[in-house]
Parts: C-alpha cells; structure tokens; sequence
C-alpha cells in the first residue's frame, strides 16, 4: 500500500525528490520497507513528486536493477523528466474534461425528445465518432409550424471540438427563431449564412431544411452544401430527389433555392449527415446508394411463409415505423465492431395527411360583406364538425381578421379552417404589408383589433406565401375526445 511506503510518503509530503542508491541506504533511511525491499528485485531508486501548475498530481518511482550513484546531472535530468510526466498528465486530464464538456454541451444542444405532431411520425439518432476524442457539430430538429405543417431540419458545422459544437447550438437557436417566423426555406438558409458568415472565415456548415405540410401533401426544402434527403415511398423504394445544392453556409452566396415534391402519404423522409454515408474508405455516392438500398431492405415486405398464399400485389407495403427504420439503417451502414472518424445523425419521418373533411376553405367577396359571409361559413361548418361550443368566439376571430384585410390589405380574402389537434382559422389576402399590434388610448375608435385576436386565441401569427400573406389564430378543442389529423 502506498500509504505504508514511508519513501512515498516523504515525497508527497515534502514535493521534493529522493534518490537512494543502494538497498542498504533504503533500508537505513526507511526501516519499514526492510521486510519487502527484497521483492522488488531493485538495487536503486529515484522518489519524483509530479507537480503541474503549483499542483501535486501524483507521484512518480524510477529503479535500477544494479546500485546507482545519482550525480548531480542524474538528479536533473530525472527531475526534468518528472516535469514532463506531470505536464503530460495534466495536459490529458484537461484534454478529456474538455471534451466531457464539449459531449455535454453537445448533447445538452440536441433535442431530447422529438414533438409529437399530427403531420409525421418521426425518430432520430445521433451516432458519436468512435475514434478521436473531439465532438463534432451535427444535429437535428423538429419544429411544429402554423397550419399543421412541420418543419424538419438537419446540418453539421464543419469541425470537431468545443467551439463547433458551441456553433451548432447557436445555429440551432437561430433555426427556431426563424422558423418560428415562417420564413420560408430559401430566406431561412440566407439568414443562417449571414450568421455564419459572422463567426469568421474559419467556419462552415451545412444545412438541409425542409417543409411537410399535410393539406397539401408537398414537401419544400432548401440546402446549403447538405447531402441529398431520401424519401421512401409507401411501395418501399427509395430515391434521392435530383436538384443541385448550394454551397455550404459561410461560404454560399445567396439567393439560395427552394424546392418542392409531391409526397404519397405513409411515405419516409429521410435526413442525415455526411458520417453516416461518407468515410475514408467509402466516398459518398457510394455510400449513398447504400443507404438507399438499406431503406429499401428494410422497408421490403417480409417473405411470405411456405404454404401461405401471397399477399395482393396491389396491396400497399406496411412500412416498419420511423424508429425501426432507423435502426435498421445503422445496423447495415454502421455495424458494432467499424470505427468511425466522423460523427453521424439520423431523422425520419413518416408523412401524415389530414383528412379530407377536416379542411375546408373559401373564397370571400371584396368588400365589407366579406366579413358576414365568414361568420356564416363558421357557423357552419363548426355545427358540422360538432364544435359548437367555439363558434362564438371563432366569429369574432373570423370578424376582425376579414376586416383587417377589407380596411387596410389587398382582397379578395380567403378563409381556411382546419380541424386538427385544434382549431386553425386561417385568412389569406394579396397584401404583403405586415399587421401589428397597435396600444390603442382610451378615447381611440379602433386599433384594437389585433389585440382581441390575441385574447380570444391560444395562438395567433402570420406567415407570407407566394401570393400574399396568411393571418391564422389556433384555438384549443372544447374536450380531448375530439380526434387529430389522420
């Protein structure tokens, strides 16, 4: 035990070394160790304190097989030698706290848990490099939007250590900020490389974000130098949609490019970085063709059981669920025993539709009668879906946001409700001027149309289109029983 060792004891008591060149002088200056000395084979011993930063951190014990007599520049150089070790080691302790702190902040950074939305279905997975100690910066999110859409997103800062993974976190920040302003792909990307672009020359990443949107089926999306999403359609096969990326933020020059496709419902949106597809071994249009044949595997219908009959060959494949699959992707691009350099993120999402009869929209008069006729479509089709219990306030909302657009906007107005996990009143004009909330006085006749939406609304907010603007309010359903989106 070190703590029977008289000679260690010394040293780490006083920081200062001992050299003893013969087991006689041991004996004679530590009498404890008379009855071990002889086990330990040595003729000779050096007894070296570790000190870093004013630190002691240990100790360090070099023998001789034969008697040495230490000269004054044995002593120096073994001392040297000490401070070298002890410095080695102090580096290596800071080394790996540095990086437990980068792995915390990185995956504090990360989303725990992905939101529960009526639109998709969706899993991620997040695969640390095996070799090397530095973090990287890829990450992923799911962002909840107006009118039952979804924003799915994924990137990776260019780099391993603390200071990318501090990037990714402010990157992913700023992704939430902007989205939460329904800006849509390609304005989304620019403002991220001008952010990037502030950082310094030094930093890069890339960037794939995308918009589901269950009424419609489309799915939009925009990229900064990210490989390509893969969808799977709901027959199992799987492609890559071939549109040209831009540069990566930091180094890109907008204006950048927003792309649309039509999804099938039940089809797999699939995001990930470059780790899982690319190495030093495997460039990645190979990998990439591997990763589709992965999710076409995995996405294939299991084979029929002798003596079964076949299923219909128009009988549309049940897919594994998003968690399944990407399991399975993992298991077949990045098996237990490789080593990987790089780190590596996954997101699926399974689309969802909403139902038909859960959407309904129409095209309202220019002119003041347009707010009569809302209120009328309200009455409506809340006494059909059995909402009765909202009409009232869903009139006032309907009422001042029509009337925004006949006073100050361009019509003809158009009115969209949408029956999900609450109730959605969307009012669409031509005007691209942007409404805001006005702190009326007291002897004012209007002004406070906007803050009686606020009031009546769980929440409210505005987004731009191609054609315009949309202004829509969310209200919470009246009991849980009333079911969500298909």
């Amino acid at each position: 035990m070190v703590s029977e060792m008289s000679a260690v004891v010394q040293v780490l008591n006083t920081r200062t070394p001992t050299f003893l060149s013969t087991p006689q002088e041991y004996a004679e200056r530590h009498p404890d160790a008379v009855g071990y000395l002889h086990r330990s084979g040595m003729k000779a011993w050096a007894f070296l304190p570790l000190i870093a930063s004013d630190q002691q951190i240990g100790y360090c014990v070099v023998s001789f097989s034969r008697p040495r007599h230490f000269s004054e520049e044995d002593r120096s150089l073994l001392i040297a030698l000490s401070g070298l070790v002890a410095q080695a080691l102090e580096r290596a302790r800071l080394y790996d706290a540095e990086h437990t702190r980068a792995q915390e902040l990185q995956r504090g950074l990360l989303p725990r848990t992905l939101p529960v939305v009526p639109a998709v279905a969706a899993e991620a997975r997040y695969l640390p490099a095996t070799e090397g100690v530095q973090v990287g910066g890829d990450w992923y999110d799911l962002i909840p939007l107006s009118g039952e859409r979804v924003a799915l997103v994924i990137g990776d800062v260019m780099g391993h250590g603390l200071s990318e993974a501090a990037t990714m976190g402010r990157l992913r920040t700023a992704v939430h900020t902007l989205a939460d302003l329904e800006f849509p792909p390609d304005e989304l990307l620019t403002h991220l490389n001008d952010l990037v672009g502030d950082l310094g020359d030094d930093f890069y990443a890339t960037c794939l974000y995308t918009v589901y949107d269950p009424v419609t089926n489309r799915y939009a999306f925009a990229s900064a130098g990210h490989p390509p999403l893969a969808i799977v359609h709901p027959d199992g096969t799987a492609h890559f949609p071939h549109v040209d990326a831009d540069p990566p933020l930091g180094a890109a020059s907008p204006p950048f490019e927003t792309h649309e496709v039509q999804v099938p419902e039940g089809s797999h949106l699939v995001l990930y970085t470059d780790g899982l597809v690319e190495s030093s071994t495997v460039d990645i249009d190979e990998g990439m063709a591997r990763l589709a044949q992965a999710l076409t595997r995995a996405a294939a219908p299991p084979a029929d059981s002798p003596g079964t009959a076949s299923a219909p060959t128009s009988a549309p494949t049940t897919l594994h669920d998003p968690g399944r699959l990407c399991d399975a992707v993992i298991n077949a691009l990045v098996p237990e025993q490789a080593e990987t350099h790089d780190d590596a993120a996954l997101l699926i999402a399974r689309t969802r539709s909403m139902a038909a009869d859960r959407v309904v929209s129409w095209a309202l008069p220019d002119g003041p009668i347009a707010a009569a006729e809302a209120r009328h479509h309200v009455t409506e089709q809340l006494s059909a879906w059995h909402l009765d219990e909202l009409t009232m306030t869903t009139e006032l909302l309907v009422s001042e946001l029509v009337g925004n657009v006949v006073r100050h906007a361009k019509g003809p107005p158009r009115l969209r409700l949408l029956y999900g996990r609450t109730l959605i009143c969307e009012v669409s004009d031509r005007s691209l001027t942007t409404p805001r909330i006005r702190r009326a006085a007291e002897t004012d006749e209007g002004g406070r149309g906007l803050q009686l939406v606020a009031a009546l609304s769980d929440r409210w907010g505005m987004r731009f289109s191609a054609a315009g603007k949309c202004m829509w309010t969310e209200q919470a359903l009246p009991s849980p029983g009333h079911p969500a989106a298909a």
